[in-house]
């Protein structure tokens, strides 16, 4: 991408993340991204009115009386952002979306003083900008997200979340943002859900569900360069590409859900913003 264009384009991104952002209150933002922003403090004795969910059974089998762990709450948090940038996610505005969901994101936690980092895969992880807190390094996320093409073709979600496992030692808040059009990542979704308060964002594309009535169309499937010519003139095949979409879907959420993971789908050219941050302080009495 030519300069003039990268930087138009970041330029735009930042005015509509701050935009997304200016409705987003310090009540609003610990609500939604503080679910898991408690730390170990200490082991002390059992008082009348503690929390018996607290008790420390190791240590109380050892001393014969009960023990409890003491937490405090994190001043900072580290939000990881893994974003997938593979071919597919460039059909419609879904990439558009994507860099937008990504930059909010970024935005929301740096003005908080939180730390913010990016993953950015496609078959293999390509960028990692480890977190840091700024308004430059902001940026950089942002100008990262904007100017990535894949070096080889495919989408490997498995291999970005043990990257995510290996380089992020701590728990941290990280969004998976992408369109999902990649081999099942169940068994590796659960890993990381366990070490980590993850948040699964799907972007989809309309075109991607619901066929229009245009006559014969030559599709291309962007990872592979595969070609088929469907009648989109024809009811049966809109309907059976409509079913498949929504199998899709329900598949998807079944996963997720059975790997622990909470789910939210954007579908790009609808104001998706209210129900996210709705969904994220949900999550977040859920965590």
């Amino acid at each position: 991408m030519a300069p003039a264009e990268l930087a138009r384009r970041v330029r735009g991104l930042e005015l509509r993340a701050r935009k997304n952002v200016s409705h987003l209150g310090e009540g609003a933002y610990r609500s939604a991204f503080k679910g898991h922003g408690i730390e170990f403090q200490e082991i002390r004795e059992y008082m009348p009115g503690d929390d018996v969910r607290t008790i420390d059974w190791n240590v109380t089998a050892r001393h014969g009386h009960p023990y409890v762990k003491r937490f405090a709450e994190e001043r900072e948090q580290t939000v990881l952002l893994v974003v997938d940038g593979s071919a597919s996610t460039r059909f419609g505005s879904k990439r558009e979306v994507i860099s937008e969901l990504a930059a909010t994101l970024a935005y929301a936690a740096s003005g908080h003083d939180d730390k913010v980092g990016l993953i950015l895969f496609g078959h293999d992880v390509e960028i990692y900008v480890p977190p840091l807190r700024g308004a430059s390094h902001t940026l950089r996320i942002i100008r990262d997200g904007c100017d990535f093409l894949p070096s080889r073709p495919g989408t490997d979600i498995v291999r970005a979340l043990k990257f995510l496992d290996k380089v992020a030692t701590r728990r941290a808040f990280v969004f998976l943002i992408s369109d999902f059009l990649a081999p099942d990542a169940s068994a590796q979704l659960r890993v990381s859900a366990k070490r980590h308060n993850l948040v699964a964002l799907s972007v989809n594309d309309s075109l991607e569900s619901q066929l229009p009535d245009c006559g014969l169309v030559e599709f291309i499937e962007p990872e592979s360069g595969a070609r088929m010519v469907l009648d989109t003139g024809d009811p049966a095949v809109r309907q059976e590409f409509a079913l498949g979409a929504s199998e899709h879907e329900r598949l998807l959420r079944e996963r997720m859900r059975a790997a622990g993971v909470d789910y939210f789908r954007v579908v790009a050219g609808r104001d998706y913003f209210p129900d996210l941050l709705r969904f994220l302080r949900a999550h977040a009495r859920r965590a």
